[in-house]
């Protein structure tokens, strides 16, 4: 279960922030759902099936367990393909660009499951303005929920994982985020409660989640309003 117990504001301090991208930042799932319904149909999978597999998973993991008979590299790149084809109905979600806006640059970075080119269309696409290093499915050997992604997160900005905040909509994410050390907070955007159980706290989106940063730049204080569970 989830930490939080409460719905009154909270405080709490970190010296980064990983966000995970989909979910979070921006949403594609029309994107994400007509992209894995193309490629299941394509090659012979229960669109359901793929869709409820790949949603916070790296592709590549995704399409070696829809069909461990065909080579994952080469099913990658058609997926991808089809998916930075598709940028229609992504958008930024609600509360992101004031979140971001409060944020010193050198301070977040982005923590995704989907590969670099991919990510930078999406994101590009929601106006999301990005430092030029990010973590993407290319930078670790292993996915979420294996806590790679989130420690290479943290050693990006030079922190460690106890002194980072994750922002996650997804169970896998959730689950590498808390196994990486890192304080998670999970939204209820695209899981059921049920399902983000590893998350520390809950809230429904970004919005009103603000940030503050120390008089010596040393820390950021977040404050937002976590749900009752």
């Amino acid at each position: 279960m989830a930490s939080s117990i409460a719905a009154s504001p909270i405080q709490i301090f970190c010296k980064g922030i990983l966000f995970d991208m989909d979910g979070i930042l921006i949403s594609s799932i029309g994107s994400v759902e007509r992209s894995w319904t193309k490629w299941a149909t394509m090659r012979g999978v229960d669109p359901d099936d793929a869709i409820r597999i790949a949603h916070g998973c790296r592709s590549i993991e995704t399409v070696a367990t829809l069909r461990p008979d065909l080579d994952p590299e080469v099913e990658n790149g058609i997926i991808e393909g089809l998916e930075i084809e598709d940028t229609e109905g992504v958008n930024v979600l609600p509360g992101v660009l004031d979140l971001l806006a409060s944020l010193p640059p050198d301070r977040w970075t982005v923590v995704t499951s989907a590969t670099e080119p991919l990510a930078r269309i999406r994101l590009a696409a929601g106006g999301i303005p990005v430092r030029a290093g990010i973590i993407t499915a290319e930078s670790v050997s292993q996915g979420k929920p294996h806590p790679a992604p989130y420690l290479a997160g943290a050693a990006l900005l030079g922190f460690a994982p106890s002194e980072c905040l994750v922002f996650e909509d997804a169970a896998s994410g959730t689950k590498a985020g808390r196994a990486a050390g890192c304080t998670v907070i999970a939204t209820t955007f695209s899981h059921p409660i049920e399902a983000l159980g590893a998350a520390h706290y809950l809230i429904p989106d970004l919005t009103g989640v603000t940030a503050e940063i120390s008089a010596g730049g040393d820390a950021i204080a977040l404050n937002f309003v976590p749900l009752p569970v």
